[in-house]
Parts: C-alpha cells; structure tokens; sequence
C-alpha cells in the first residue's frame, strides 16, 4: 500500500513515468531494502492502479535507442482515493517507521481524522498491556522461571511505553502542524 501511496502522491505534484520515480526512491534507499520492493514490482503498482482507474497513461515519450516511456496522470478517482490509502495505512500500522510515507503526506489527509485513528491506537495498546500485565500476577510462571518472566515483562514494559511515549508525540505534532 505505501508504495501506491508513494506513486499516486508523486502524481499529484506531476506527471511522471515508472523509471523516473525508481531512480528517486533509489535514491532514497536501494529498491530491494524497501519490504522487497523490485523493479518489476513498481511496474506492478502502476498496472494495478491504472486498471483501478487511480493513474491513466497521458503520453508516450519516444527517444532513439531508449524504451518508450509511458507518462501517467492521476485520475479524479485517485485524488479521491488517496486520502483513503493513507488513513488505511494508519489504521494498519504496527510502528511509527510504518507510517512514514503517511506522515510525509499529510497534506491529503485531514489531521484530525489521523489523529483520532492514533488515539485509537494509542487507547488500544494501553488496554491490551493492562490486560496483559495481569497475566503476571496469575501463577502460570513455572518455578525457576522467575527471573526470565521479569526479564520479558520488563523488556516488554519498556517496549510498550516507548511506543506510546512515541505516538503520543506523534499526535502532539501532527495537531500543532508540526509534521
């Protein structure tokens, strides 16, 4: 989903070809570090869009001895469309580092929509680690695990409030328009 995010989001500033927008997330970071991004893949994402009529192609840029270039446009359907990636996006996140190409266009979004999907979020791992903690005080450690069972819940502890020490920093700079 990102990476048609990324394409349509590139559409919305200019009118634009596969190649050109792989050598600029190439430049970024190498393809194939990107959750198993490929050349091929990207190529995917824009026959995949172009058949949901969200990009159609505008022109065809023909130089000597090249590859034809096909040009695309976003649609009226994929200027509608993309508000609806990005908060899906948010809604699936599981980190902060999922959310990246979301935050980087909140220009399309609404940021109180986005806010109230991180509020959620953030309400929903404080009432699963409440549940959770529970667990400890309920005897299923065996004896002589003791020493383990503090060592994960703790670890467990740390990773969970800085989690929310994060999105709660999140939310404060989205609503200050900060990010």
């Amino acid at each position: 989903m990102a990476i048609q995010i990324f394409i349509l989001t590139k559409l919305m500033e200019e009118n634009n070809y596969p190649y050109k927008l792989k050598k600029q997330i190439s430049e970024l970071q190498p393809l194939e570090t990107i959750n198993g991004l490929t050349e091929s893949k990207l190529y995917y994402h824009f026959e995949s869009l172009a058949k949901q009529g969200f990009i159609e192609a505008k022109e065809v840029i023909k130089e000597e001895h090249r590859p034809d270039k096909q040009v695309f446009a976003i649609t009226d359907k994929g200027r509608e469309v993309l508000p609806k990636k990005i908060y899906k996006l948010f809604e699936n996140a599981d980190s902060i580092g999922d959310m990246i190409i979301g935050l980087a266009n909140m220009k399309y979004v609404e940021r109180d929509k986005v806010i109230v999907i991180l509020e959620k979020k953030v309400n929903m791992i404080k009432t699963t680690w409440d549940k959770m903690s529970k667990f400890k005080d309920k005897h299923f450690i065996e004896p002589g695990q003791e020493v383990l069972a503090d060592f994960v819940h703790g670890y467990a502890n740390y990773k969970i409030d800085s989690s929310i020490q994060y999105l709660e920093r999140l939310i404060m700079h989205i609503r200050n328009e900060e990010i």
